[in-house]
């Protein structure tokens, strides 16, 4: 028979020999996990390893213009201010709104009986001066024969004689009068004074119209025409220096057309530099042989100074803007890249040219630079040719 003790006992034995059989395979399992960890380290140092993918490019060292590239307006080469020379009413009017009209063509036609009047009643005038003139010399004449046989004072002959000057100085003053009424009249027909573009018509049919009052139409030379812009006086120099040696190109972008630019040539430089913004104006002259260009448009211009040899260049996505300045991502023979700073001279249609800081060949990150920190390895994804960006 058992007492209580040994049965107790034998419960203290059975209970610890399950907690040393839970220990036993704990520690068993312990050592299959480690080993399951252990085996992740190795593709996170291979993706290390590969680096950061980027889009590279060569530097170039190439032939680039020396531009100046700034916004400018397009100005007609003359501009009339059609207005009547005469009082009168207006009888015809000889074009439509914003027609061509050619140099000598007829605007507006006046009513001419009252200038064809004055000019009747002038030339009246003058026949009737001239008879009178006429008779006033005879007796002149005659009045010296009478005179020098002592049949006549010379206080009548003196009267007689300044009768004819008279007669002789009205003639004079009617072929003038005659002279200012056919220019009066040929007021009344006003034709254009050039090839030009008619605004529109602000004077019709039955208007009365007053001498050198308001505009009637508004005619605007376009071929040639004007594109003016201004550049910052530091340029002055440089501009007079090219200009004084030839003919400057100028190169008018339309925004909506920017691949079929208008080109020109400067002929106009002001004689004053404008003291509140730094610049002075400038204008360009197009022959706008299509009409592109048109009065009061905004067009992109580049003034072609020189053509650079030997420019050393690069995608100007290739340069970064930091807190110490502008700089690049350089590809090292290593595979890693340097943050180098440059100093950018100007940029040319997508391109940069470098003053200092870059030589020709070496590579340069043009995409996937916000991933990069100097010293880490770059993957590049794509060769660009020299000087260029690889495509996107």
């Amino acid at each position: 028979m058992v007492g209580p003790g040994t049965a107790q006992s034998r419960l203290r034995v059975t209970a610890l020999a399950g907690i040393c059989l839970s220990l036993l395979v704990g520690a068993a399992a312990v050592p299959a996990g480690c080993s399951k960890t252990s085996s992740n380290p190795e593709p996170a140092r291979s993706a290390a390893a590969r680096g950061v993918p980027v889009d590279v490019a060569t530097v170039a060292q190439q032939a680039m213009p020396v531009e100046i590239p700034v916004i400018g307006n397009v100005q007609p080469y003359a501009t009339v201010n059609v207005k009547s020379q005469v009082n009168g009413q207006i009888m015809k009017v000889g074009f439509k709104d914003g027609q061509d009209v050619k140099k000598g063509d007829v605007l507006f036609l006046l009513d001419m009986r009252p200038f064809q009047a004055a000019l009747d009643q002038a030339t009246a005038n003058l026949a009737k001066d001239n008879v009178q003139m006429k008779n006033a010399e005879a007796v002149a004449t005659r009045n010296a024969d009478l005179l020098a046989k002592g049949f006549l004072s010379q206080e009548d002959y003196d009267t007689a004689r300044t009768s004819a000057d008279a007669f002789s100085s009205a003639a004079q003053a009617d072929k003038a009068t005659i002279e200012l009424a056919k220019v009066l009249l040929d007021y009344c027909t006003i034709t254009s004074p050039m090839d030009a573009r008619a605004g529109a018509v602000l004077m019709n049919e039955g208007n009365l119209v007053k001498a050198n009052d308001v505009p009637m139409v508004v005619l605007n030379q376009i071929m040639p025409i004007y594109v003016g812009f201004s550049v910052a006086e530091r340029y002055l120099p440089e501009i007079r220096k090219r200009m004084a040696a030839g003919d400057l190109p100028v190169q008018a972008n339309i925004p909506t057309e920017p691949e079929r630019p208008e080109n020109g040539s400067l002929t106009f430089i002001d004689n004053t530099v404008d003291n509140t913004t730094g610049t002075i104006l400038m204008k360009g002259t197009f022959q706008n042989p299509e009409r592109r260009l048109w009065p009061g448009q905004y067009v992109t211009v580049i003034l072609k100074l020189a053509d650079q040899p030997d420019a050393i260049v690069v995608p100007s996505r290739a340069v970064q803007v930091g807190q110490s300045g502008t700089y690049v991502f350089v590809v090292k023979p290593d595979m890693t890249v340097e943050s180098r700073p440059v100093v950018v001279d100007r940029e040319t249609a997508g391109q940069t040219v470098i003053a200092k800081g870059l030589s020709p060949q070496e590579i340069v990150v043009t995409d996937g630079q916000l991933r990069l920190v100097p010293g880490a390895k770059a993957e590049p994804r794509t060769q660009a040719p020299p000087g260029k960006a690889p495509a996107p």
